[in-house]
């Protein structure tokens, strides 16, 4: 698999994008809408979304530790699997970042992720920066679905990532 492939899929998974494409384009013009008259959530509300929980993805999940701030993520299984690890980190109001390296069957690649979270009436919405596009990443009230109910207390990567860093090392 290649390097473009993987930061690709791990993007896609990392960002929720998982509406059709006509469902998606109805979906991102009213999120952007919303969005634009937003304002950023504060330091101490993407800190109480992240921390200490894990991010569910479709075949995967990343973990944001409090300890040191790490960052541990896998994505994939078999000849498809790679992990990450790193740190996250809060910027700019409402934007959150991870930095990690990640590993797929002998080869690694740093890469920065960050998402940017804009809040209006309870309903929340995210981006991926520099440039992606704004959704709904909770409703309010959440709703099924809602990418914010992806999230558990709790480390359910660790365990996985262990297992697979043997296989990311050898070639």
């Amino acid at each position: 698999m290649s390097v473009f492939r993987t930061m690709t899929l791990i993007i896609a998974v990392a960002g929720g994008l998982g509406l059709s494409v006509s469902a998606g384009l109805t979906a991102q013009a009213a999120a952007a809408s919303g969005a634009d008259t937003a304002k950023p959530l504060s330091s101490s509300e993407i800190y109480r979304i992240y921390s200490h929980n894990s991010w569910m993805w479709k075949d995967g999940a990343g973990y944001f530790a409090v300890s040191k701030r790490q960052f541990k993520a896998w994505s994939g299984r078999g000849s498809n699997a790679s992990a990450g690890q790193g740190i996250w980190f809060i910027t700019d109001p409402g934007k959150l970042c991870f930095r990690a390296t990640w590993y797929e069957k002998g080869t690694s690649f740093p890469a920065t992720t960050c998402f940017s979270h804009r809040e209006k009436d309870g309903v929340i919405y995210q981006r991926k920066e520099p440039n992606g596009d704004w959704y709904i990443f909770k409703h309010a009230p959440a709703r099924k679905g809602d990418e914010i109910t992806k999230f558990r207390r709790g480390d359910y990567v660790s365990r996985q990532l262990d297992r697979m860093m043997p296989a990311m090392a050898s070639n």
